[in-house]
């Protein structure tokens, strides 16, 4: 029996593992490798990381953690969850079945996309959702952004400081006067209508079209389609979920316990905020929380 399954093995996940494995705890990391940020050809703001492919990131983490020999990795989808605390089993896709005392879950959220035609072909390249990993690539340029709710205008104060030219698609969503006004302030026009397609190059965009038969153009678009965890193993357990703006994640305590005792959650699973470097921290934390109330 292992002292830990990690269902995910993306930062999150790995994070957990070392840490984990320093504390020379069994542990067992299921991935799918399907990384949410897979689409992004760098990843920025990683301390000693920055600039560099994610791929590449977390193969330097799978070849660090082979010193542990207490850690296996495995490339395998969890495909159910049964049991209790000190006694969980998890039957893998393979049809394996493997057995631990704590369960962290790091199979991280899914983006997803709208039924926009180019829109899927431009994610991760021209068309992305943070400006803290991208904004810096792209600042002085023209940016676009796609209104999806009041934290849109949020979203907007941030962006002044890459860029003065800023356009809002408002997508089909109706603007009161006084949001409108709080944009003409910060000299941000706006666009009516929603978004038809988006015409691009091998995901470089040049056109947006929209259902009114206007045509925009902008360097980069800012935006943020709704998410849905990766797997639906939280909901078969019966897990506590928040709802957020853009989609739900799991709840957890201060200790990074979900509702269920002995099942963990750590990375954008359990916060909808997390980079890299908040995901990364999260899984260890949540790993060391996991570890310590083994010892009670």
């Amino acid at each position: 029996m292992d002292d830990v399954i990690i269902i995910g093995g993306s930062f999150a996940g790995l994070a957990g593992a070392l840490q984990l494995g320093r504390a020379r705890r069994k542990v067992t990391v299921l991935d799918t490798g399907l990384p949410r940020n897979r689409f992004a050809s760098h990843s920025h703001g990683l301390l000693g990381h920055d600039h560099k492919p994610p791929a590449d990131i977390l193969a330097a983490a799978r070849q660090q953690l082979e010193r542990y020999p207490t850690v296996r990795l495995v490339n395998a989808r969890a495909d159910s969850v049964s049991g209790a605390v000190d006694d969980f089993a998890v039957r893998t896709d393979d049809g394996e079945t493997l057995k631990a005392r704590r369960l962290l879950l790091t199979y991280g959220m899914a983006d997803q996309m709208p039924a926009i035609p180019g829109f899927a072909e431009c994610w991760g390249k021209s068309i992305v959702p943070c400006p803290y990993c991208d904004g810096f690539e792209v600042a002085g340029q023209h940016w676009g952004l796609v209104y999806s709710g009041p934290h849109s205008l949020h979203a907007i104060s941030l962006f002044g400081d890459w860029t003065d030219k800023l356009t809002l698609f408002a997508d089909g969503h109706e603007l009161d006067a006084e949001a409108r006004a709080g944009l003409a302030r910060r000299n941000v026009p706006v666009i009516d209508g929603r978004l038809a397609s988006i015409a691009h190059d091998n995901g470089r965009l040049s056109a947006i079209h929209l259902d009114t038969g206007r045509t925009a153009s902008v360097d980069v678009l800012f935006a943020h389609p709704r998410n849905q965890p990766s797997a639906s193993l939280h909901a078969a357990l019966g897990l506590e979920t928040v709802d957020a703006p853009l989609g739900i994640f799991l709840k957890v305590d201060d200790r990074r316990q979900t509702s269920m005792e002995g099942i963990y959650a750590a990375g954008d699973l359990a916060n909808p905020m997390a980079s890299v470097t908040l995901a990364s921290s999260s899984g260890a934390m949540a790993a060391i929380f996991a570890q310590q109330s083994m010892l009670q």
